[in-house]
């Protein structure tokens, strides 16, 4: 069966960007229909790491207290092991936010309280296990999406389109926006390894000879990351377990004890990394943001916070303009101009850091030293606030400042045409 119904906003992918800008949108009383594929939000080997700048978005939504209730865990330093040599290189203690931390929570639980959230609002519509299959044009203007669900297709007319639906976007490649790709020298393998007593819990990464073993708390274990040359997992596939295993317990020795959780190559998960951006985050009547509009590397744990930053800046941009009608194609461009800036700031600042960090070490026949800033930063704390404040704001944080409905939403269903 086909339905044909029609709402103010539909947003492609219930991510980070779609859940934010689906909870801040229903907020200023717009229409807005989340469509999502997946029946749940539980995958694995998803970004974990929420930022200051986040959390202050939920402090200025009023959420942050009933947010930190779900179980986490605050990462106040970033330190980490060069060639054996520890190092703390960030201090968020004057981060300038409510929260002087970054909270480590399951992905799906960050989702699951935005969507909780949101659904208070009867303008809310989130649509599970329902996939975009593809834009309707009408009039040289995108006017909605075809969908498939389990009940069948749907076709949704809307006011505007965004598009979240993450670094393989399908709305972005049917709008044939242009994208600009630069080349990474990395990928990353993900696994899990339990925690025990003794682990540090501020120690995120470690450096040796050709290798980079990044850990994440995850409450009772750690999400664990072993960073590759671009191309690489075949080769040490080949190798087999047991040498994966070693390499492990090479550029980590206390998981020695562990290694051996390890029995199946399907328990490791490979992250092929990309950085790109679109040249036009948009045309009439679409809108791309998030890993949809920017891919970003995972160093640092950036992208999700970028994601929702630039749903907050949709939000304060358009949310007034689609309450009275569709939005322009300059409405739209606003919101570039506004996200252009920190993320071709971040992502350059990733790719120094791939090119003249990571690369180099995974290079190396001998384990590494310290760089001469790395030892500044270790030696002096007040250094530390720089890195602190790059990775836990970013180069331009957003602030809430889209409007609140002056009164409850009745209950409205999508109207059919």
């Amino acid at each position: 069966m086909s339905q044909t119904n029609r709402t103010q906003l539909v947003i492609v992918g219930g991510g980070p960007a779609g859940m934010m800008l689906g909870l801040l949108m229903v907020r200023a009383g717009v229409h807005v229909v989340v469509l999502e594929k997946h029946g749940d939000f539980l995958r694995d080997f998803r970004g974990d790491t929420v930022h200051p700048s986040t959390l202050e978005v939920m402090y200025e939504l009023g959420l942050l207290e009933d947010f930190l209730k779900r179980p986490h865990s605050e990462l106040r330093e970033m330190s980490g092991y060069i060639g054996g040599v520890g190092v703390t290189i960030a201090d968020f203690s004057r981060v300038p936010t409510h929260c002087k931390f970054i909270a480590l929570m399951p992905q799906w639980d960050f989702l699951d309280f935005l969507a909780g959230h949101a659904k208070r609002y009867p303008n809310f519509h989130l649509m599970m296990e329902t996939e975009a299959t593809s834009l309707i044009e009408d009039g040289g203007r995108i006017a909605g999406v075809i969908a498939e669900s389990q009940e069948g297709r749907l076709e949704l007319r809307a006011d505007l389109v965004v598009a979240c639906d993450g670094r393989n976007s399908l709305m972005r490649d049917q709008a044939r926006l242009p994208l600009i790709e630069f080349g990474v020298p990395i990928d990353v393998l993900w696994m899990k390894l339990s925690k025990d007593k003794s682990d540090s819990p501020t120690t995120l990464g470690r450096m040796a000879a050709g290798l980079i073993f990044v850990t994440l708390d995850r409450g009772d274990y750690w999400q664990c990351a072993l960073v590759i040359s671009k191309g690489g997992a075949e080769r040490l596939r080949s190798e087999g377990l047991d040498a994966f295993r070693q390499a492990i317990v090479k550029v980590a020795p206390p998981f020695a004890n562990r290694v051996g959780e390890i029995t199946d190559w399907d328990q490791v998960k490979l992250l092929t990394v990309k950085v790109n951006r679109l040249r036009e985050w948009c045309k009439p009547g679409l809108l791309c943001i998030g890993d949809a509009a920017h891919a970003m590397s995972p160093i640092g744990g950036i992208g999700i916070n970028l994601a929702i930053q630039d749903a907050v800046a949709t939000a304060n941009i358009l949310a007034p303009v689609i309450a009275r009608g569709a939005p322009s194609l300059d409405d739209l461009k606003r919101v570039q101009q506004r996200r252009e800036f920190p993320t071709k700031a971040t992502q350059r600042l990733q790719t120094i850091m791939q090119d003249r960090v990571m690369t180099r070490v995974l290079a190396l026949k001998r384990d590494p030293k310290p760089p001469l800033p790395v030892k500044l930063l270790n030696r002096f704390r007040f250094l530390r606030q720089i890195p602190a404040r790059l990775v836990g704001l970013g180069f331009r944080p957003e602030h809430v400042h889209s409007p609140v409905a002056a009164e409850p939403m009745a209950a409205k269903p999508i109207a059919a045409e």
